[in-house]
């Protein structure tokens, strides 16, 4: 393994403990959760932890660990939606209503990018040498894909079925959210290593 993996979980497990925590500041709920900022310290063990585990569960089946370092990206790729989504409905006091659906596409955007690079240069580990022509549109048009998807399932989550169980708005409103990326993860996995970063 190598050390760059380690650095990279940690990186990862710090910047999903920060976004937490700033969601936490925009959501009354979370801030009663008692020692939260111990996020800062466990998230990045557990990355840490987990890419160690996945390695050695490689040596018998070796597409564990390219699955482990996807989830991680996926995570870090969920965490950026969801800091950007919470921070654009703290500043314009919208959680629901045509707003969500431009503040979701706004989110899901930005971990786009970020995703990009992590799969392709830590996840399938392609360097610029092996970028293959039209790359980057099949990475686009995959992804465009899974955007509608997420778009749609996470404002039908939030517009039409609405809050359920007596969750607040923008506790829902990350509901959805992170209902969709979870049917979306799959979609994406399959795509990127069979047709964009296939070797």
């Amino acid at each position: 393994m190598r050390r760059t993996d380690f650095l990279v979980a940690l990186v990862i497990g710090e910047m999903v403990a920060l976004i937490l925590l700033g969601i936490s500041g925009t959501i009354e709920e979370l801030q009663k959760v008692p020692f939260l900022w111990l996020v800062v310290f466990i998230l990045p063990l557990l990355a840490i932890l987990g890419i160690w585990l996945a390695k050695v569960l490689a040596r018998r089946i070796p597409v564990i660990f390219q699955v482990a370092k996807f989830v991680l990206s996926g995570v870090s790729n969920v965490f950026i939606d969801l800091g950007i989504l919470n921070l654009l409905m703290w500043i314009f006091g919208k959680s629901s209503g045509w707003y969500y659906p431009v503040f979701k596409t706004a989110s899901f955007s930005v971990a786009v990018v970020n995703s990009y690079f992590l799969n392709r240069f830590w996840t399938f580990r392609k360097d610029k040498r092996d970028m293959a022509p039209g790359e980057f549109v099949k990475f686009y048009g995959l992804t465009a894909i899974g955007f509608l998807l997420n778009v749609g399932i996470a404002s039908f989550i939030v517009n039409i079925i609405g809050p359920q169980w007596g969750i607040s708005a923008k506790i829902w409103a990350n509901v959805g959210a992170i209902v969709a990326v979870l049917l979306v993860c799959t979609w994406n996995f399959l795509g990127y290593k069979f047709i964009v970063f296939k070797k």
